[in-house]
């Protein structure tokens, strides 16, 4: 069993419902530990669409590295991801922000991941799930990463865990 962190996110359509089907569809082979608190946060990069819903979830895995990016990239087709433009809007996103703590270099996968530690999307449930976590390239904690932000961007508390979907 290999520990993982996912960040999941989604700015179209029902996003709260969004993020739910991804965690009840993952695959037996990710074991769901611990959800985030729910983040509505303004979007980066490309800054002209809908507000996210992000999310982290803390798992366990059977999978290799590559297998669960597989696995990931056929359930974000599944509940209805299609190709768009980089950071654009989509209905579902995720991400491996970390694997078993590993440090990754391959081709189609960076862990971990390469542009966490400008998101506070990411670092702000991170701290949630996992306050001790130490960015394995940076050895910074979790909130030393916050601290690093210049622009942090405005990060909204939505709900609790989507398990419990009647505190929306």
């Amino acid at each position: 069993m290999f520990p993982i962190l996912l960040g999941l996110g989604s700015n179209l359509g029902d996003r709260f419902n969004n993020l739910c089907s991804a965690i009840e569809a993952m695959t037996p082979e990710i074991m769901v530990q611990t959800i985030s608190p729910t983040y509505e946060t303004q979007p980066l990069y490309v800054t002209q669409q809908p507000e996210f819903l992000n999310l982290l979830v803390r798992a366990n895995t059977t999978l290799s590295p590559i297998s669960l990016l597989a696995s990931i990239k056929a359930l974000e087709t599944k509940l209805g991801r299609k190709p768009s433009a980089r950071f654009g809007p989509r209905a579902i996103d995720i991400d491996i922000i970390d694997y078993n703590s590993q440090i990754l270099n391959l081709e189609n996968l960076i862990t971990p991941h390469p542009r966490m530690h400008e998101r506070l999307f990411v670092l702000r449930p991170l701290i949630d799930i996992a306050p001790n976590w130490i960015h394995p390239r940076t050895c910074k904690t979790v909130q030393q990463l916050i601290d690093d932000l210049s622009n942090p961007g405005l990060v909204k508390h939505y709900t609790h865990s989507p398990l419990n979907k009647s505190e929306q």
